[in-house]
C-alpha cells in the first residue's frame, strides 16, 4: 500500500485570499476572505490583454502559468491552491510526493503576489508551482533520500538547483519520493513506501526520480526537479509519458553541503541534474533556470544554452539495436513513428550503427559498481532494506572486478569512447535511440532475481545508462500508448547541445501530443 501523505491545513487556511477578482469558493483546509485593499494583499494587477489559459490551472504548462501569474490573469495563492488540491486528490493513492509543502507554499505565493503588485521583478517561473526530489538539499530539512539514517543530515542551506529554481521565483509545493540512496530504477523505500504510476500500477514509474515523474504526470506541480547517474530522468520520464533532458555534466550545478564527504570523482562526471516536465517546452524553459552559475560546484560550466545550427537538414542517426538486444514490437513501431515525425518536420533520417553502445555501457557499469563498492557499499548495506540488497547485488552481476591498473584503464577508455560519439555527431547532430527495448516492467521487478536486474539494465535499458558515462545530452519525449502505457524515445546530442536534442523532442511532440492530457482522462 502507498502510504499517503498529510496535508497542514491550519496555517493554509489563516492565510488565503480571494485572486484574480473573481468571487471566493471554499476548498478543502482553505477559507476565502473578500479583502477590500487587494493591492496591499498581493492581489495581481490585470494587464488589459491578461488571458486564462483553457481548464483548470494545474493543467496548464509552466509556461502558460508563469505568463499567466505576470499577466495577472491568477495570481500566485490562486494556482498554488489549485496545486495542493490536486495533490490532495490524487497523491494519497500514488505516494508521489512525500513532503507536503503546502503551508510554507502559500506563503511564498502571498509574498509572490505582493512583489508583482508593488511592481518589483518577476523571475522566469514567478509563482509557478514546482517539486523537488528528496534526496538533495532543502534548507533546513532532512536530505532523507529514501533513508531513514539521514535523519540527522539536516540541510544548511539549498542545493544549487534548489537555489536558482527559487531565485526564479518557482514555489516549491512538495519532495518526491526516491528508492534507498537513489541507487534504483524502481521508486519503493522502507521510508516512505512504493510510487505508484499514475497510468496503471501493476507497472513501474521508474527511478530513481519516480516520484517525480508520478508527480508530474499526474497534474502535481508543473515541473519536477530530479537527477540521472544511470537514467533516472529518462527512465522515469519514459515510465510516466513527460519530457525530461538529461543535460552534459557540468551544466546545472550541484552540492548537498550535508554531505558527510565529497563524491567520488566518476559519479560526479556521470550524475546530472535536470527536469521533468509534461512540455518540451516546460522542460527547455526548466534547463534555463537551473543551468545558473553556482560557486559551489567546481565543475560547472558556463556553456551557450544555444549553439549554431547545423548546415542544411540535420540528419537524425535512428540507432541500430545490438542483436541481443530483443526488441519489442510496439517499441519498434514507437520509434519508427518518432523517426516519421521527425522526416515530416524537415530532419533527414537514417537508420545506421552509433559508436560502440555495448562498450560504453561496460564502461558505464564497472566505473560506477567499482567506485561504489571501495566507497560507499559498507556503510549503504547497513542503513537498506533486503529489497536494496537484491537490487545492489544484480546490479553487480554484469560488472568487472577491477584492481587499480584496470581501474585506469576503463577511465581511460571512457574518453575514447566520448571522443568517438563526438566525431559521430559530426555527422548526424542528433541520435534517436529507444529508452527501453521492452514493455514497462512491474513496480518492484528489480526484486526478483540478480538474473532479472541485469536483463533490465543490459538487456533492456542499456541505451539510458551507456549514455552517462559519456556525459552527453539526452531528452526523452513521448510518442504512443500501447495498451493504455505510456512509450518514450530518446534524443541523444553532442556536449552541450541541449538545443538540438530538445529541438527533435519538440517536433515529435507536435505531432504525438501531450500525453498527459489522455491520462487526467482516464484518471478523473
Amino acid at each position: 500500500m502507498a502510504k499517503k501523505t498529510t496535508t497542514k491545513k491550519k496555517g493554509a487556511a489563516k492565510k488565503a485570499v480571494k485572486t484574480s477578482g473573481k468571487k471566493g469558493t471554499a476548498r478543502k483546509g482553505v477559507v476565502t476572505k473578500t479583502v477590500k485593499n487587494t493591492a496591499e494583499q498581493g492581489a495581481p494587477r490585470k494587464s488589459a490583454t491578461a488571458r486564462r489559459p483553457k481548464g483548470p490551472a494545474w493543467q496548464w504548462s509552466a509556461v502558460e502559468t508563469a505568463a499567466a501569474i505576470r499577466a495577472g490573469a491568477i495570481s500566485a495563492v490562486e494556482t498554488v491552491e489549485a496545486h495542493l488540491e490536486r495533490m490532495r486528490a490524487v497523491n494519497p493513492k500514488l505516494n508521489a510526493v512525500v513532503v507536503d509543502l503546502s503551508e510554507e507554499a502559500l506563503k511564498a505565493a502571498h509574498a509572490a503576489d505582493k512583489q508583482r503588485a508593488k511592481g518589483g521583478e518577476l523571475g522566469l517561473l514567478h509563482g509557478v508551482p514546482i517539486t523537488i526530489k528528496e534526496n538533495v538539499d532543502y534548507e533546513g530539512r532532512p536530505n532523507f533520500n529514501g533513508v531513514l539514517a539521514n535523519k540527522d543530515l539536516v540541510a544548511p542551506s539549498d542545493s544549487p538547483v534548489v537555489r536558482n529554481l527559487k531565485k526564479a521565483g518557482a514555489i516549491v509545493i512538495g519532495l518526491t519520493n526516491t528508492p534507498e540512496f537513489s541507487f534504483r530504477g524502481f521508486t519503493d523505500n522502507p521510508l516512505h513506501g512504493l510510487t505508484l504510476n499514475p497510468w496503471d500500477p501493476n507497472i513501474t514509474c521508474g527511478g530513481s526520480s519516480g516520484g517525480a515523474g508520478s508527480a508530474v504526470a499526474s497534474g502535481i506541480g508543473t515541473i519536477a526537479h530530479g537527477n540521472d547517474i544511470g537514467g533516472s530522468l529518462r527512465w522515469p520520464a519514459h515510465c510516466n509519458g513527460v519530457a525530461t533532458i538529461k543535460p552534459t555534466q557540468g551544466r546545472i550545478p550541484a552540492f548537498n553541503q550535508s554531505a558527510t564527504a565529497e563524491r567520488p570523482m566518476l559519479a560526479h562526471l556521470m550524475s546530472a541534474q535536470g527536469p521533468l516536465a509534461r512540455h518540451v517546452g516546460d522542460v527547455r524553459l526548466a534547463l534555463e533556470v537551473m543551468s545558473q552559475r553556482d560557486p559551489r560546484d567546481p565543475w560547472w560550466v558556463p556553456a551557450p544554452l544555444v549553439g549554431p545550427k547545423p548546415k542544411g537538414p540535420i540528419k537524425v542517426a535512428l540507432a541500430k539495436i545490438p542483436e541481443d538486444m530483443d526488441v519489442d514490437p510496439q517499441i519498434a513501431a514507437a520509434l519508427r513513428q518518432a523517426a516519421d515525425h521527425l522526416e515530416r518536420s524537415g530532419y533527414r533520417v537514417s537508420e545506421v550503427d552509433v559508436p560502440d553502445i555495448n562498450g560504453a555501457w561496460q564502461t558505464w557499469c564497472d566505473i560506477i559498481t567499482n567506485e561504489t563498492v571501495v566507497m560507499q557499499e559498507a556503510s549503504m548495506l547497513k542503513v537498506t532494506s533486503e529489497d536494496f540488497h537484491k537490487a545492489w547485488n544484480g546490479m553487480k552481476t554484469k560488472a568487472n572486478v577491477l584492481d587499480l591498473p584496470a581501474w585506469m584503464r576503463a577511465t581511460a577508455a571512457r574518453n575514447g569512447h566520448i571522443r568517438a560519439w563526438q566525431l559521430f555527431f559530426e555527422d548526424y547532430p542528433v541520435v534517436l535511440a529507444p529508452t527501453t527495448v521492452k514493455p514497462t516492467p512491474g513496480p518492484r521487478d528489480d526484486t526478483v532475481s540478480a538474473e532479472r536486474v541485469k536483463e533490465i539494465f543490459w538487456g533492456e535499458i542499456r541505451f539510458i545508462s551507456a549514455i552517462n558515462v559519456l556525459g552527453l545530452p539526452g531528452a526523452v519525449v513521448p510518442v504512443a500508448l500501447h495498451d493504455g502505457k505510456p512509450i518514450g524515445v530518446q534524443l541523444i546530442a553532442g556536449r552541450y547541445r541541449e538545443d538540438l536534442a530538445l529541438d527533435a523532442a519538440a517536433a515529435i511532440e507536435k505531432r504525438a501530443g501531450v500525453l498527459s492530457h489522455r491520462l487526467w482522462e482516464t484518471m478523473a
